[in-house]
């Protein structure tokens, strides 16, 4: 996608570094794909199997590793090149760069029709959209924007720089670090599960935990995190959290972890840093995790992980038919594990009866 405003290569790698071969005059509106990039935006080649395609862009220039770039100089291709480390992440830093490019300023203030109880503190330069709430003892800092119909319960921090996207809900008692983006129907704050059973009732055990989120979190649309029981659920820097995520209470997420959508963690499960977490898969409660544990998608994690690595927990994909075969098999194992013992006894025997 373009911006409306553009920027020269030279001023770009300024900002964000590397080395340019080309045009550092030539100005661009934003980043397109190999097969879409024009002469007004640039592009990157971080998977050397698309080269060729990378040699026949008419990007205006292509974010590139260094032992690409002498490829790219011998093909076809007469646009510039940036030589980074890491292609993929300085695209995605030139994408924001475009981004703030495109933002549209708004004023600091409070929207008439929000409310806002009188003991609540909020910083000048923050922004609070149309029928927010925000209760008693509030604490909202420097540059925050808190977008149409977000709830902030009492006692609440929300750390400078961060942004609610409309209609997030953040309970009573939690603190959000900064630079945090929530996005539409976050819920931050809300019961955990907690009921004891007594004679087949269950009665309600209040949770009086809070949740404390780090730094730069980033929490996707309808993802829950939930209070903690009696000590406060744990959010460390730089988690990344997409959609539909449910974040049970007094789970301890490590710093820079990040998980794809649909994935459930139970409550009190404490994961390390660094690790990663494939679609809908599921974390039992009151498990422990290592640092950069990898873990694929639906996979169901019943055991605690003390080893970085990737895991797997799903059986792959079959035909029905197949699948139902295989199921039978393995029902049936443990007959089949009894016969196979026999049989181990039975040639024993024979053996040690041979003259």
């Amino acid at each position: 996608m373009l911006s409306l405003n553009g920027i020269r290569l030279s001023d770009l790698v300024d900002h964000l570094g590397g080395q340019l071969i080309g045009n550092a005059d030539h100005v661009v509106y934003g980043i397109a794909p190999l097969e879409h990039a024009d002469a007004n935006s640039i592009t990157f080649l971080s998977n050397p199997k698309l080269r060729k395609k990378a040699g026949e862009t008419l990007a205006a220039a292509i974010i590139i590793k260094t032992g690409d770039a002498e490829f790219m100089q011998q093909s076809p291709y007469q646009g510039a090149l940036i030589v980074v480390d890491n292609p993929y992440a300085y695209f995605a830093r030139a994408a924001q760069r475009f981004d703030t490019l495109n933002q549209q300023p708004r004023s600091p203030g409070i929207h008439p029709t929000a409310v806002v109880d009188a003991r609540a503190q909020v910083a000048a330069s923050a922004i609070i959209g149309p029928l927010v709430c925000i209760e008693a003892d509030v604490v909202i800092e420097d540059d925050v924007q808190i977008d149409a119909g977000c709830f902030i319960g009492r006692e609440t921090t929300i750390g400078a720089g961060s942004h609610l996207k409309p209609n997030v809900t953040v309970h009573h008692g939690c603190r959000i670090g900064r630079r945090a983006i929530f996005y539409s129907g976050a819920i931050i704050g809300s019961d955990g599960f907690g009921f004891a059973n007594e004679n087949g009732r269950w009665i309600k055990i209040p949770q009086t935990g809070g949740v404390r989120i780090g730094d730069d979190v980033e929490i996707g649309a309808n993802t829950c995190v939930d209070r903690g029981a009696l000590t406060d659920t744990i959010i460390e820097d730089g988690v990344k959290l997409d959609n539909q995520i449910q974040i049970g209470h007094n789970c301890h997420i490590g710093a820079h972890t990040a998980m794809a959508g649909c994935v459930g963690v139970a409550g009190s499960a404490v994961i390390g840093k660094h690790c990663t977490f494939g679609g809908a898969a599921m974390v039992l409660g009151h498990l422990t995790i290592a640092d950069h544990v990898h873990i694929s998608s639906g996979s169901m994690v019943s055991r605690s992980i003390s080893d970085a690595g990737q895991y797997t927990g799903f059986y792959p994909l079959a035909k029905n038919a197949d699948w139902e075969r295989s199921a039978a098999i393995v029902r049936n194992l443990d007959g089949l594990r009894d016969k196979v013992r026999a049989l181990e006894k039975i040639v024993q025997k024979l053996t040690d009866t041979e003259p």
